[in-house]
């Protein structure tokens, strides 16, 4: 068994076809069978299913897949940190982030850290969601990921970083924009309550169906958006109200600012956001400094009222 042994079974696994990975790694279908059948004869075991169209893990073929994967992370990792130890100040810092993270929670820790650490380059990856900067930071060398933190992830450790309650953003016209907060009952209760529908499969959009279920309440929804950037601008444009989180450069309750008035709504509870990584004690020196450099620079925010630094 090598460690050539298990990427390949890995590959296969996540593609479920022997000729995808024969092509991507540029050999033959016969090459990459082997591989798998070195496998099979030193565990003992099948490993792989035939199906009508490719292959599938067994059950068995499972139980080392995710063995094997978390191990060859760990490990891609553990090489790139002693690399980027030999090289001293250089080396980089590899970042999974959703669409508009690096410009509202990133950028000007991203010029204090290139001000601190010239030679370290910064690489970011950018992610549909905090389900994708799972598992790409778990499938690749990544070192960081921004998330909206949750549920225990096996194999990732969570920090978090910042609290961003929720406000409902109307225009400075909308019969709501004089109130100092709201329920979602209030919301609900209104002749049109449809909102603007969160990203879906986000996490921002399971936390409020959650809060909205737990409330009793349902909403409708006319329009839809990938983040929550757009809903504040379609909200603007007078498609809609949108309640989203709070994020930094929004304007104070009851205040206009870029045409909308936030009003808070404090039952539900804040989305917490912060740092994903495989292990805090194993990342270089440079992405500990690059992660340290946001969380000082949110706790030092003083743009906006709702952001809450942990």
């Amino acid at each position: 068994m090598t460690l050539d042994d298990l990427r390949v079974f890995v590959a296969v696994c996540r593609a479920g076809s022997l000729s995808a990975v024969a092509r991507e790694l540029g050999c033959t279908q016969s090459a990459v069978s082997q591989h798998v059948k070195r496998l099979e004869r030193e565990t003992g075991v099948s490993l792989l299913e035939r199906l009508p169209r490719g292959v599938a893990p067994t059950g068995a073929g499972r139980v080392l897949e995710a063995a094997a994967a978390e191990g060859i992370a760990g490990l891609d990792q553990a090489v790139r940190r002693l690399r980027d130890l030999a090289d001293g100040e250089s080396g980089s810092v590899r970042v999974a982030t959703g669409a508009t993270t690096v410009r509202h929670f990133m950028a000007d820790a991203i010029v204090a850290f290139r001000r601190l650490h010239p030679k370290v380059n910064l690489d970011f990856r950018t992610e549909s969601s905090s389900r994708a900067c799972y598992t790409a930071l778990a499938d690749s060398a990544l070192d960081l990921a921004w998330i909206t933190l949750g549920a225990p992830v096996r194999g990732i450790e969570q920090r978090p970083v910042a609290e961003l309650p929720w406000v409902l953003a109307v225009r400075p016209e909308d019969p709501l924009a004089g109130r100092e907060r709201l329920t979602l009952r209030d919301l609900a209760a209104l002749p049109e309550p449809r909102l603007i529908r969160l990203p879906p499969n986000s996490a921002s959009a399971a936390h409020l169906d959650a809060a909205c279920a737990e409330a009793g309440v349902r909403f409708a929804f006319d329009t839809g958006v990938a983040d929550w950037d757009t809903a504040l601008l379609l909200a603007e444009l007078g498609l809609g109200r949108a309640l989203v989180p709070a994020r930094p450069g929004l304007p104070f309750s009851g205040e206009s600012g870029g045409g909308l008035c936030l009003l808070p709504l404090p039952e539900i509870d804040a989305l917490r956001v912060g740092w994903a990584v495989r292990r805090w004690d194993a990342l270089t020196p440079a992405a500990r400094a690059f992660a340290d450099t946001v969380a000082v620079a949110r706790a030092a925010d003083r743009r906006s009222p709702w952001l809450r630094p942990l």
